[in-house]
Parts: C-alpha cells; structure tokens; sequence
C-alpha cells in the first residue's frame, strides 16, 4: 500500500532554513504529482506546493512563493520541500501528499498522505 514517511522537521530560528524530505513507497513515484501541505491548530488545511511527476514543473501557494522550493529525485522515491526566509506563520505539521491520478496535478485533492513533520519557526 501507499506509504508516505516525512523527515527533517524541527525548531529553527526565523529567517533560517529547513529541508524536508518525504520518503514513497507502494507506488510507481515516478509517475505520480505530489504535494505538499500544511495544518496549524484551529486553521484549514493549506496547500504549500506541488511538483509534475517528472519535477520539471512545480507550482507554490502565494504565502511561500518565492521562499520554498520543491523537488524530487525519482531515483530515491524522495520529494524534498526546501524552506527559506522561515517565519513565524510558516510553523505547522507539514504533509507531503499523493495525487490520485497518475499525470495529473491536484493541489489540496490528494488521495493519500503521511503522517506529518513538525515544522517550529520561533525565537
């Protein structure tokens, strides 16, 4: 089955840096748009980005636009989500997320998820 394991998460200072990465397994990875989003307490869910299966195309919501990066290495199974100029706002659980269709983009619509990343941006 369909699993998705997230790393790299933690505590950083704003202004600072973090990378994740999101480990697939159960799927042909290479195939598949992934995404990213992310869930603070007491808010909606939020779409941070996604990335074509081929990682040659990648789209970003417009509160991360410019400061965090997508990629992938289909070798490795492994989506990475660079994170700069960190702020406050940006600290959540972050999900790297499956699309359900094989070739098709989905946003926010995913069809399976990890099990989340802490992501803290604090003094």
């Amino acid at each position: 089955q369909v699993q998705l394991v997230e790393s790299g998460g933690g505590l950083v200072q704003p202004g600072g840096s973090l990378r994740l990465s999101c480990t697939a397994s159960g799927f042909t990875f290479s195939t598949y748009s992934m995404t990213w989003v992310r869930q603070t307490p007491g808010k909606e869910l939020e779409w941070v980005g996604g990335i074509n299966p081929t990682g040659d195309r990648t789209r970003y919501g417009d509160s991360v636009k410019g400061r965090f990066t997508l990629s992938r290495d289909n070798a490795e199974n492994t989506l990475y989500l660079q994170m700069n100029s960190l702020k406050p706002e940006d600290t959540a659980v972050y999900f790297c997320a499956k699309c359900p269709i094989r070739w098709v983009s989905c946003e926010s619509k995913y069809s399976s998820r990890g099990q989340g990343t802490q992501v803290t941006v604090s003094s």
